[in-house]
């Protein structure tokens, strides 16, 4: 069971402790974009103190925020730590007088050297080595942000709830094994794929789409809103219309079911991927800690339906790409 925040993480916060922070920035692109969705959602539970702001790397420079400064802390997340638009973002931050923390794969990495404080996580679905949820960049995020809040009590469940998120993983795998083997065939040929969610989910939703369909499997893809949905959305559903729509644990859940039940009435069940937490077996997860590492389950669970979906298609997962990781002129 883990006890103790990750011993970078508690460098890095030692060494800010004296500073007063008033305001987070969240601050990265892509995949690693979307975990701060969920971090946000953490902070505006947990903190009547901290406040706090997510940005695609580039315009928060370009919009330069007039509350960045001296009394701020920029979290910035990158996997290769190579990502030029966040490191620029660090480069700025640390200008204008912020503290800065950045979570990468590489301590070497630009980034790394463009930050304050370094803070390592692991990604196995890029590095295909098996690893402890817990030391993800969504546990790690969480656990930068619980030791900011200084509420011992939140630490330790969050802690404890992060020890015993891995069993809940690898159950879910084979929970959903059969319904990810049945829904790969069935969305084969689809040319569009949406993904739904809110609060903490709607990062996992985001990544999904645009790093998982768009990138990874060249599906024309959209991560809608779970409240959204029905302002505008909504009217693409059909019989032919295909969704993942996630369905969570925390107080977002009734958006999720909201537009779950609109698909279910006037699309075709079989084209909506359901995922649904309350399904999951999430022995020692605190109850108030469930709704924030629902997310973590889902997207590595979903991952495993993305191979899948790639062999019915005859594609290779994040080696058959055009542009990302082939050319650097743009």
């Amino acid at each position: 069971m883990k006890t103790e925040i990750n011993p970078d993480i508690r460098a890095a916060l030692d060494a800010i402790a004296d500073r007063p922070v008033s305001h987070v920035f969240l601050v990265a692109c892509g995949g690693s974009l979307s975990i701060m969705h969920a971090g946000k959602y953490f902070i505006d539970r947990h903190s009547d103190v901290l406040t706090s702001d997510i940005y695609n790397g580039d315009e928060f420079v370009a919009r330069d925020p007039r509350k960045l400064g001296p009394d701020t802390l920029v979290i910035l997340c990158s996997q290769t730590g190579t990502t030029k638009e966040t490191v620029r973002a660090a480069a700025h931050a640390r200008a204008r007088g912020a503290a800065t923390i950045g979570m990468t794969l590489d301590a070497d990495s630009p980034l790394a050297k463009a930050v304050d404080h370094v803070v390592a996580y692991q990604a196995s679905y890029t590095t295909g080595i098996p690893i402890d949820a817990a030391d993800s960049n969504y546990g790690v995020l969480y656990m930068i942000l619980a030791g900011l809040i200084r509420n011992r009590e939140v630490t330790t469940k969050l802690l404890s709830s992060l020890g015993n998120l891995q069993p809940a993983i690898d159950k879910a795998h084979v929970q959903y094994a059969s319904r990810f083997a049945q829904f790969a065939e069935r969305f084969r040929d689809k040319p569009v794929i949406y993904t739904v969610a809110s609060g903490a989910n709607y990062g996992a939703a985001y990544s999904f789409a645009i790093c998982v369909f768009m990138e990874m499997l060249w599906i024309n893809s959209q991560a809608i809103h779970a409240d959204e949905f029905f302002h505008g959305p909504f009217e693409v559903v059909d019989s032919e219309a295909s969704f993942v729509c996630m369905i969570g644990l925390d107080e977002t859940r009734r958006l999720e079911e909201r537009a779950r039940d609109f698909l279910y009435r006037f699309g075709d069940k079989n084209q909506v991927l359901v995922v649904d937490a309350r399904e999951l077996d999430l022995a020692g997860i605190d109850e108030a800690f469930r709704g924030y590492l629902v997310p973590l389950i889902f997207f590595d669970a979903l991952w495993k339906f993305a191979y899948r979906l790639a062999e019915q298609r005859g594609k290779i997962m994040l080696e058959d790409r055009r542009y990302m990781k082939k050319i650097s002129d743009y």
